[in-house]
C-alpha cells in the first residue's frame, strides 16, 4: 500500500512498485487516483486520512505524505498532516496485517530540535516505532528535487533557487546535504524493505544517492 502517492516520492514509489513483479497488488490510498488503471492497481478513495476504515490486508506500507506549513497554513494544520495521518495509516495498516513500514522523513528529524518542522518529524519517527513492525525503513532525505509541474504542483521559487546554487556548489556539499532525486529516494526505500533486515533502518540522503 502507498500513501501519497500524488507526492514526488509517492508517484515514484508506485511506479518502482508496479514494475516490480514481486508485488502481486499494489494498492494506493487517498483522496483521488495517482495512476492510470493498472490491472495490478486498486485506489481506496479517503477524504480524511485522519479518519481511515478498514484496510485491506497488505504485507508492506509505504508511508510519503508530507506538505509545509506554507501550504497547510498552519503550524497545526502541517501536523495534522506529517504526524496525525501518518501515524493513523501506519496503525491502521499493521491492525489489518502490515508487517514492513517505510516513511519518508526528513534531514534533521529529531523529536528535541527547536525547529518545528524538524520536530514533528522525529516525534513521528519515534511513534512509529512504538506501532510493532517487524521492519521498519525510515528515509531521510535533503532537498527533494524531481518535476513538480507534472504532478500539477505550483513552482517553489526558494526551492528552485536553492536547487539552483546547492548544484553549482555540488562538489563542495556533503553528501547528505545535496539535493536528492524523489525517484532516488524511491528506489532506495523499494530496496530497503526487499532486503528485509528486521528493525528499524535510517536512509540517510547520502546514502540514497550514486557516489
Amino acid at each position: 500500500m502507498v500513501a501519497g502517492a500524488t507526492g514526488l516520492v509517492g508517484r515514484a514509489v508506485l511506479a518502482v512498485l508496479l514494475a516490480d513483479k514481486r508485488y502481486r497488488a499494489v494498492h494506493t490510498l487517498g483522496r483521488r487516483a495517482a495512476h492510470p488503471p493498472h490491472p495490478r492497481l486498486t485506489h481506496h478513495a479517503v477524504a480524511d486520512l485522519a479518519r481511515l476504515p478498514a484496510l485491506p490486508a497488505v504485507d508492506d506500507v509505504f508511508i510519503a505524505l508530507g506538505t509545509t506549513i506554507k501550504l497547510a497554513g498552519s503550524q497545526a494544520a502541517f501536523r495534522a498532516v506529517d504526524h496525525d495521518a501518518v501515524l493513523a495509516i501506519a496503525r491502521a495498516a499493521y491492525k489489518a496485517g502490515a508487517t514492513r513500514l517505510a516513511v519518508v522523513s526528513s534531514m534533521g528529524a529529531d523529536p528535541a530540535s527547536r525547529v518545528f518542522y524538524s520536530r514533528v518529524k522525529g516525534e513521528t519517527e519515534a511513534a512509529l516505532q512504538t506501532i510493532g513492525y517487524a521492519t521498519q525503513v525510515i528515509a531521510r532525505p535533503s532537498m527533494l528535487a524531481g518535476d513538480r509541474v507534472a504532478l500539477a504542483q505550483a513552482p517553489r521559487l526558494g526551492e528552485q533557487v536553492g536547487l539552483a546554487l546547492m548544484n553549482l556548489l555540488k562538489p563542495l556539499i556533503p553528501r547528505n546535504y545535496r539535493p536528492i532525486q524523489a525517484a532516488q529516494v524511491a528506489q532506495a526505500m523499494v530496496q530497503a524493505m526487499a532486503a528485509d533486515q528486521g528493525g528499524i533502518q535510517i536512509l540517510l540522503s547520502g546514502q540514497m544517492q550514486p557516489a
